[in-house]
């Protein structure tokens, strides 16, 4: 059973770095898109401030979950490194019992905010709800709530980029 959650986590976390790879792909071509219309063709388009917005918000919240099983979060261990290894591993799960209350934080008041704002439209876009926009918060936490459960319980998953190799030396 812990060989398919973790497999299953192995393919969650894929699809969040997939989902946050192409929203920063094409944040990075709607910039410049609307830098282009605004200052050589002086026509600035209306739609590509609020897509990146829009776009950010995915990156934001489903990236952050690829960043936190990746352990690629910004934290501060120096202290928590000094302790002995009991109280390190209590340390540990006193963060992660934090991180999972923040998760259902998100859940909750993200699916009451997708929920308050569905029948909204925006302004830029009539045919895209307000709530729709919002998904990637509650998504995003419950990706990282199912993340820090396998933290808990499997351990540090292996590191995904593969740090184990060496860097080749060209001097």
């Amino acid at each position: 059973m812990a060989g398919l959650y973790r497999r299953a986590m192995d393919y969650l976390y894929l699809l969040c770095v997939l989902v946050g790879g192409i929203a920063l792909v094409l944040i990075s071509a709607i910039i410049p898109w609307a830098v282009f219309t605004r200052y050589v063709l002086n026509s600035a388009a209306s739609w590509p401030e609020p897509l990146a917005i829009l776009l950010t918000i995915v990156l934001t919240f489903i990236g952050a979950a690829a960043a936190y099983r990746a352990n690629l979060h910004m934290n501060v261990a120096y202290f928590a490194n000094q302790l002995p290894p009991p109280w390190r591993r209590l340390l540990d799960l006193l963060v992660q019992f934090l991180m999972a209350l923040v998760a259902i934080f998100m859940i909750v008041w993200g699916e009451r905010l997708v929920e308050v704002t569905w029948h909204n439209s925006i302004a830029d876009f009539p045919f895209l709800s307000v709530g729709v926009t919002y998904l990637p918060i509650p998504i995003g936490a419950v990706c990282l709530l199912l993340f820090i459960i396998e933290r808990i319980f499997l351990g540090q998953p292996p590191d995904p980029i593969g740090h184990g190799i060496e860097a080749t030396s060209f001097d």
